[in-house]
């Protein structure tokens, strides 16, 4: 990748996710990252690594989930294009307290935590798009929460539909199923229900 199609492709995400970055910005950002392709299914992360990277995804699809206490894994969420990947240490944790793997080849732009952070506090325009995804981040966890308490599978999976259009096609039912705290089985009763398969 040369730094124009960066650039351009910086662009495109920026206005999907309805932000604006000047070229000055860009140009720092791609100064200070590195740029890698992980094959599909590589662990970029476990539980217990060192969190002193922060990545956004530039093109794939990446997933993170907990392991429970008898080894199975529970999906917390997923980063698409244009979203934030391996992420704790710009939250403030030291160690990543999830497993995040590439469930696509997926191109990330990768960060030092430290050099994120003074980049982002070093420009206004930078600050005020970080405090937006920080109060998107957090709408999005209540949402979440809030569906878990009142909502029932079926609800879930139409609200998350909504949220990803897409989802279904790019996300294996079975980690679909652990993200709405469900069974695969039960998903598959509910896409049938829906008479989506």
């Amino acid at each position: 990748m040369n730094k124009e199609s960066i650039m351009i492709q910086l662009k495109k995400l920026a206005e999907l996710n309805g932000v604006c970055f000047g070229e000055e910005v860009l140009s720092k950002a791609i100064e200070l990252a590195q740029f890698k392709v992980f094959a599909k299914g590589t662990i970029l992360k476990s539980i217990g690594d060192k969190a002193q990277v922060v990545a956004i995804v530039l093109d794939g699809l990446v997933r993170c989930y907990y392991i429970d206490s008898d080894g199975n894994d529970i999906t917390r969420g997923f980063a698409f294009d244009g979203g934030m990947c391996i992420d704790e240490g710009v939250m403030g944790y030291e160690e990543h307290v999830c497993v995040w793997e590439s469930l696509e080849e997926s191109t990330l732009m990768i960060f030092d935590v430290k050099a994120f952070k003074d980049m982002i506090m070093s420009n206004e325009n930078l600050k005020t798009i970080w405090i937006e995804l920080l109060e998107n981040g957090l709408r999005y966890k209540i949402y979440r929460e809030n569906g878990f308490l009142v909502e029932n599978a079926t609800e879930r999976y139409l609200h998350l539909k909504k949220l990803y259009p897409k989802i279904c096609d790019r996300v294996p039912q079975k980690y679909i199923a652990t993200y709405l705290g469900i069974m695969p089985e039960s998903l598959s009763r509910i896409r049938k229900a829906l008479k989506e398969e």
